[in-house]
């Protein structure tokens, strides 16, 4: 019975806890306080000293260099646990891949293989673990990025 009562409780509190969502008196001061202090602190900062640089804002998107989108992709993966661009980590360099591997549709689609089944042997004794879960679509980018580091 005190288990039912429990997830009873649970639900009842998670309902409440959901429906609070509107920003509160206290909240709305306060937030707008800071704003304000922020725009008084930045009106009040002193000038830069003569002949030193101030900050840029950063380049627009346009003109940005492009990122690879398998570059993208291996940065938003657990790749990089493992493995970087230049040295070798658990598992190798990924110019280290680029060398050892033309870059031709054969080896391409071996490494797509590897990258999603996983394995070991190659480049030691520790295993890389599958990616199942990766699309060739996406698997391919990252290994068009891979070898396109081939100095």
């Amino acid at each position: 019975m005190t288990v039912k009562y429990f997830f009873a409780a649970l639900g009842v509190g998670l309902i409440l806890t959901s429906c609070g969502t509107q920003e509160s008196e206290y909240d709305r001061y306060y937030e707008q306080g800071y704003r304000d202090s922020v725009a008084t602190a930045r009106a009040n900062a002193p000038e830069p000293a003569p002949g030193t640089k101030t900050p840029t804002a950063p380049k627009a998107a346009a003109e940005q260099p492009k990122q690879h989108p398998g570059a993208m992709l291996i940065a938003g993966s657990d790749c990089t646990a493992c493995h970087n661009n230049q040295q070798k980590l658990v598992g190798p360099a990924y110019v280290d891949v680029a060398g050892k591997y033309e870059a031709n549709d054969k080896n391409r689609e071996y490494l797509i293989g590897k990258i999603k089944e996983g394995g070991a042997g190659v480049w030691g004794q520790v295993p890389m673990p599958p990616h199942p879960n990766l699309s060739n679509d996406d698997a391919g980018k990252m290994v068009d990025y891979i070898l396109s580091l081939k100095k």
